[in-house]
């Protein structure tokens, strides 16, 4: 073991893999219940309450609450080695990474397409992406500042944390020796299985319209973490990735990529 955390990850793995696990699982589950209960408690109405017409407004919020409360709780299980010249380089992937996740609905607007799109540039992702969230949905300037940094700490910070601790952290490390003390695996190691896992896994955790820059964007993770064994890197390019997303959104109103 090269360090005292490298010896308890191993004399207590449960509370490891429950650290790098629960979040993850938490954020989906609260993700799934908007989405596919949310309209059982949805009021689409002009004189519905904005937590009943917009619950996203108030879930999301909710949902990196919860989640960065058990990260806080938990941080001494988790390796980040922040490193100045991996953190760089992950900015650089970041970039390239969320270009590729961009190019579809760019390249939509692009060939002066209207309406739905199908076969091949439906399965690209080649689509307006105008409908989504937004927080101009509020009129007053301190419900709107309030929605939209919520929203970019979210995205950038809640988000980039949770799912590179899962993916990287650990199903990376439990894909390389799943029969075996999984965490005696030292971090980036290169499977085959383990970027399958990891990248389709990636890939099917977001939205259909999104397979395509998810796969990609995925790929390019996964090369960086077996590039630089740097957690942090991951971190830091998937906050990179986000923001610069987030960026996009508001700047060409395309809410549909929230």
């Amino acid at each position: 073991m090269s360090d005292q955390a490298d010896q308890l990850r191993v004399s207590e793995p449960g509370k490891w893999a429950r650290a790098h696990v629960f979040p993850f699982v938490l954020f989906m589950v609260m993700l799934l219940a908007l989405q596919f209960g949310g309209e059982f408690f949805k009021w689409d109405h002009p004189a519905s309450p904005w937590w009943r017409r917009w619950p996203e407004q108030w879930v999301y919020p909710l949902q990196s609450i919860l989640c960065l409360v058990f990260l806080v709780k938990n941080w001494r299980y988790y390796q980040f080695r922040w490193n100045a010249k991996w953190s760089l380089l992950g900015v650089m992937f970041g970039a390239v990474g969320i270009g590729f996740w961009l190019l579809p609905t760019i390249v939509y607007d692009r060939l002066g397409l209207t309406g739905e799109t199908q076969g091949w540039l439906k399965w690209l992702g080649v689509q307006q992406r105008i409908d989504g969230f937004d927080p101009h949905v509020f009129s007053g300037s301190a419900a709107f500042w309030s929605s939209l940094i919520l929203r970019f700490v979210r995205a950038a910070i809640v988000v980039a944390l949770i799912e590179e601790i899962f993916w990287r952290g650990f199903l990376m490390r439990f894909m390389a020796d799943r029969d075996g003390s999984y965490w005696l695996q030292p971090f980036g190691r290169h499977t085959w299985i383990g970027f399958v896992a990891c990248t389709l896994g990636f890939t099917i955790a977001h939205a259909p319209v999104d397979y395509a820059g998810a796969l990609i964007y995925g790929s390019l993770t996964y090369l960086l973490c077996i590039v630089s064994k740097n957690l942090g890197a991951c971190v830091i390019m998937h906050a990179t990735a986000n923001f610069l997303m987030g960026c996009f959104i508001m700047a060409y109103g395309k809410y549909g990529l929230w």
